[in-house]
């Protein structure tokens, strides 16, 4: 069973950076897909960011590409996501989540592993 705990959440002013990362529990998660959703109170959790367990494929929601980066380190068991000009419309808790296959996914029920979410708020 992998654990996952994001941290780096916060309070941020529009145009501004933020660095989550996302540890897990077991080495096994180097072999497995991990992505980044978010949901906005009201809304549906949504895909923002995923990268293949070997790093070499990402892909990104249309609205964060440009500005996001997901990445990771398996050798710290650890995903990252870099998010630079930030946005209100970017306040959200946003969630890790990990599969137990190197291929990556836009969608939440591909996902069995989640961790518990970190807020991310965005002023403007």
């Amino acid at each position: 069973q992998v654990q996952l705990v994001e941290s780096g959440g916060g309070l941020v002013q529009a145009g501004g950076s933020l660095r989550l990362s996302c540890a897990a529990s077991e080495r096994t998660f180097s072999t497995s897909a991990a992505a980044w959703f978010r949901q906005a109170p009201g809304k549906e959790r949504e895909f923002v960011a995923t990268i293949t367990a070997s790093e070499s494929i990402t892909d990104y929601a249309g609205s964060v590409k440009g500005r996001f980066t997901i990445s990771r380190d398996n050798a710290k068991n650890t995903a990252y996501l870099q998010m630079n000009s930030l946005k209100p419309e970017d306040t959200a808790v946003y969630y890790c989540a990990a599969r137990r296959t190197w291929q990556p996914s836009r969608n939440t029920y591909d996902y069995g592993y989640w961790g518990q979410g970190t807020q991310v708020t965005v002023s403007s």
